[in-house]
């Protein structure tokens, strides 16, 4: 321990004398660390404009990978050589750069050192791997700077060996430690709903929550609305035929670019002629389900055509099929429920799915499609039948049937209860506690009225967390200025502007929870998304540091695009010694 220099080991080992062990040592590294003062540099004294010209031959190769990391695309090309009249990517914008820059022209390739060129692939790594490690650097500031900004950065991936709780707790642990990020610190967890991730005892949630007391798991809620409405198509036989079906439709119409002309041709009229008779909405997205309705006779024409003018039996006798499941009644009355259903959970899916989302508005996100799914079922039976009805009687479809009751009770209320029951089970009790904490703290709800009751969190010492929500009342709620807080973030933003945050930090702790809980994993499956534009099928042996390396530029180019050319050359020069200086 340091105590003012007295009886100080470390003190006295630095000494007062500039000729002390310690103070040589720490001048003889800093000598070692100037490379321009190493033995090479100073016996093959570079002038100035070679020095120059390397400068400008390392920045064109760093400009060239930091396009091209951004683009997703490939350095490497298949044959490198000078014979081939495209030599790759990297190359080929090296030679574009060089067509457009005399200055350039004169500095790369042939006009290189050898031992100074600067476009071998380990070097397109080097430089690569430095644009990532000064990204996460960024990333790592931009945390410990945060004052409850919500970002969700992408930050690199891990290889394990298997699944196991222990070996996927210690990959995480492993990659915050090596990036000198606390793991105290962590504030959620999100994981898909897999046992060795939810489980309450032994799996990956508990164990983290056990090191870090607010970690708190939540399942993401975009994945739970995936499962409840995937479960419908299992549970429901019907309905399971019913996108088997649809898909041998798709396959069969899309399976070549003839028929896909076909397909344009016949939809241009058809949707003329939807338009005379207001069936088509203007200016609306077309989702799949509601796009088979939209293009219906035009599909039906081209399944026709191929059932007339296929090249075998085969095709015919698949088209064949596709038009006759295509036009039963069961078949439309299944795609129109889906389209009322799909509407009705839409919104709710586009919401999860986006960058910014938090608890409170996807809580009653899920509220309210709940409540239309259950108006839908208790008064949208007699509207849905007359609108297939109708359907089928404008594209001259048998519109009669005589089992009214199947389809009521086995398609309809089957169909919705199942979606309903789903909705209640995967967004249960816990879920809905979540929305009371959160509403709780809304600045809204709260100028209404504040309720201290619903304000609790597991692990939090409730009895000093009751007293200072007393104060909190008094000291926040009735301020002036609480009044012109219109979300949970300003409130955030405001405690800490006005120190408030010091004062209630029990409080504040579960408003930061609040924020930062995963409503969804979205960015996480953004993520995986551009690892298949990344890791294509001619890149599918890249190196685990080259694919993260790769990955963290294409993810996080906004940060990347700030870092100046001249930062990465010199970073680049101080990772080892170079032959030519900078």
């Amino acid at each position: 321990m340091v105590k003012d220099g007295i009886n100080c080991a470390f003190l006295n080992h630095v000494g007062k004398d500039p000729n002390s062990t310690h103070k040589k040592a720490e001048k003889s590294c800093e000598d070692l660390m100037r490379q321009s003062q190493h033995l090479p540099q100073v016996f093959n004294c570079y002038s100035s404009q070679e020095i120059e010209n390397n400068r400008l031959r390392l920045k064109t190769t760093v400009e060239a990978i930091r396009y091209l990391a951004f683009q997703g695309c490939s350095f490497s090309g298949h044959d490198e050589s000078k014979k081939p009249l495209n030599r790759g990517n990297f190359l080929q914008l090296l030679k574009a750069f060089a067509s457009n820059n005399e200055k350039i022209a004169e500095v790369i390739f042939d006009k290189a050192p050898k031992y100074a060129s600067y476009i071998s692939p380990n070097i397109q790594k080097e430089i690569l791997h430095v644009f990532s490690m000064k990204v996460k650097k960024a990333i790592r500031e931009e945390i410990e700077d945060a004052k409850c900004f919500v970002r969700e950065p992408f930050f690199g991936l891990v290889h394990v060996s298997n699944t196991s709780v222990v070996t996927l707790k210690d990959g995480i642990y492993s990659l915050l430690s090596h990036n000198n990020l606390n793991i105290q610190n962590i504030q959620g967890q999100g994981y898909d709903g897999a046992s060795n991730m939810r489980g309450e005892w032994n799996c990956l949630q508990a164990l983290i929550l056990k090191d870090c007391p607010y970690a708190y798991y939540i399942h993401c809620l975009a994945h739970r609305l995936q499962l409840a409405l995937v479960a419908v198509s299992y549970e429901i036989v019907p309905i399971h035929h019913f996108f088997t079906k649809l898909t041998s439709v798709v396959n069969i119409v899309g399976a070549s670019c003839k028929r896909n002309e076909e397909l344009k041709r016949a939809q241009a009229a058809d949707i003329e002629y939807m338009i005379s008779i207001d069936e088509l909405e203007s200016g609306s997205h077309f989702r799949p389900v509601s796009n088979l309705i939209k293009m219906f006779s035009a599909t039906c024409s081209v399944l026709l055509n191929i059932i007339e003018d296929g090249t075998n039996a085969f095709q015919r006798g698949d088209a064949d099929a596709a038009y006759e499941a295509m036009t039963s009644f069961e078949f439309v009355f299944i795609l129109h429920l889906m389209k009322e259903i799909m509407a009705i959970t839409d919104i709710l899916c586009q919401a999860l799915q986006s960058k910014s989302q938090d608890i409170l508005h996807a809580m009653h996100l899920v509220s309210s499609t709940k409540a239309l799914m259950q108006k839908f079922r208790d008064n949208g039976w007699i509207t849905l039948l007359n609108q297939v009805k109708s359907f089928c009687r404008a594209r001259r479809q048998e519109d009669n049937f005589t089992v009214a009751e199947h389809y009521r009770v086995n398609l309809f209320y089957a169909v919705i209860d199942c979606q309903l029951q789903e909705l209640s089970s995967r967004f249960n009790e816990h879920a809905v506690q979540l929305l009371i904490l959160s509403s709780a703290l809304d600045p809204r709800e709260c100028r209404e009225s504040f309720r201290i009751s619903d304000v609790y969190f597991t692990d939090v010492d409730k009895m000093n967390l009751k007293i200072q929500l007393e104060h909190y009342e008094y000291n926040v709620v009735q301020h002036l200025e609480f009044k012109s807080l219109s979300t949970i973030f300003d409130l955030s933003q405001w405690l800490v502007s006005t120190r408030k945050a010091t004062i209630f930090p029990l409080v504040y702790r579960i408003i930061v929870l609040v924020l930062t809980l995963s409503v969804s994993t979205a960015t996480t499956e953004r993520s995986f998304s551009a690892m298949r534009i990344v890791k294509t099928r001619l890149r599918n042996k890249m190196e685990d540091e080259f694919l993260t390396d790769s990955l963290i530029m294409y993810i996080e180019w906004e940060i990347a695009e700030k870092l100046s050319i001249e930062s990465i050359v010199n970073e680049f020069r101080d990772m080892k010694e170079r032959r030519i200086p900078f």
